[in-house]
């Protein structure tokens, strides 16, 4: 079933609605959906790199509304679902301790799960359904996904086609590289 998913997400990169198609999918891949937005993003820069960033562009606004919607679910459903389950097998309290560390650092967790493989729509329910400032969710949201989507966009722009095996393969290595790196450079720093 995810294989008939992933072919049927590729095919709508080819058709006259290819923009449309990866609005969807970037919205929807920040709070439900399964296949990424590169899926759709790699062909359609490749057959014309001289949209390479308004794709990327509309890939970024399309996903941080996407990750409103994450938000919203993990807010507004937690209290009716989550919340009484915990109860049930007296999780409540140890909820609150992990809410409250992940408000400390969950501007790090949207940033980290932003621009690496990790599912973003994990990171934007928990983020609502810890309640994390909203204002740093979303600035966080608009860095971690511009700078995916603006890497992958670049180096197509750049080298085209044969850089595509880099990104589909390696560039997570990268991504994830990065955010290692850029958090132990604060927490050496003390920022953390």
């Amino acid at each position: 079933m995810l294989r008939r998913l992933y072919d049927w997400t590729l095919s709508l990169a080819r058709s006259p609605y290819a923009l449309w198609a990866l609005a969807f999918v970037s919205f929807a891949e920040s709070s439900f959906f399964p296949i990424p937005p590169d899926v759709l993003m790699i062909p359609m820069i490749i057959a014309r790199p001289s949209r390479a960033f308004v794709i990327a562009g509309v890939a970024t606004v399309a996903s941080v509304l996407g990750a409103v919607l994450g938000y919203y679910i993990g807010y507004g459903l937690f209290e009716n679902v989550g919340r009484p389950v915990l109860a049930f097998y007296g999780k409540d309290a140890g909820f609150a301790e992990f809410a409250d560390w992940y408000n400390a650092y969950g501007a790090w967790a949207v940033l980290v799960a932003g621009v690496t493989p990790f599912p973003f729509k994990v990171i934007t329910i928990a983020s609502g359904v810890t309640q994390l400032s909203f204002p740093i969710f979303i600035v966080s949201s608009i860095v971690a996904r511009a700078l995916r989507f603006f890497i992958v966009a670049v180096l197509l722009w750049k080298f085209g086609a044969p850089i595509r095996d880099f990104i589909e393969h390696r560039l997570t290595l990268v991504f994830v590289l990065f955010c290692v790196l850029l958090i132990g450079g604060f927490a050496i720093l003390g920022v953390l």
